[in-house]
């Protein structure tokens, strides 16, 4: 009688066990862009990154994934709960089995190092290249450049 007990114990035992050895993972990231490096396998809470299939948050133990990066914000939680943003144009995100994340920018830059009137010309610049485009190449790059324009717009938007 005792042994089924013990038995039957122990797989809520395993359980526990598991759950508490899993708080023990970091999540370790990596971001950086062509320019700078922002974070070099630094251990932080939360990573959220925008990809052309949506929008997702990575925590440590995140199934492993290799996304697209499109204009937007990748938003950082530190361990203190502070969250840091930055503004990436493109690039690639590989979420790995060891819990480690890298962020691979073709351009980055912090939410504060962002100029609204410089992102206000831009986008009129780049609106204005689309509109008088006349091959498909250059209706394509203007239309990516009004897109990371208008992200950064929305990003400095919520920002304030």
């Amino acid at each position: 009688m005792f042994r089924r007990v013990a038995i039957f114990r122990l797989p809520s035992q395993l359980r526990s066990i598991r759950t508490s050895t899993r708080c023990l993972t970091e999540l370790k990231l990596t971001f950086a862009s062509s320019a700078q490096a922002f974070y070099n396998n630094v251990a932080v809470k939360q990573v959220d990154v925008p990809t052309l299939n949506g929008r997702f948050g990575v925590l440590a133990e995140h199934v492993p994934t290799v996304g697209c990066l499109k204009p937007g914000i990748v938003a950082v939680t530190e361990n203190d709960g502070s969250v840091k943003k930055y503004f990436v144009s493109s690039g690639i995100v590989t979420v790995n089995s060891d819990s480690s994340i890298q962020v691979l920018a073709e351009e980055a830059a912090s939410l504060d190092q962002l100029d609204p009137d410089a992102v206000k010309d831009g986008m009129s610049r780049a609106q204005s290249e689309l509109s008088s485009a006349t091959t498909e190449l250059g209706k394509t790059e203007a239309q990516i450049a009004v897109e990371a324009f208008e992200e950064m717009s929305r990003a400095l938007q919520e920002q304030s």
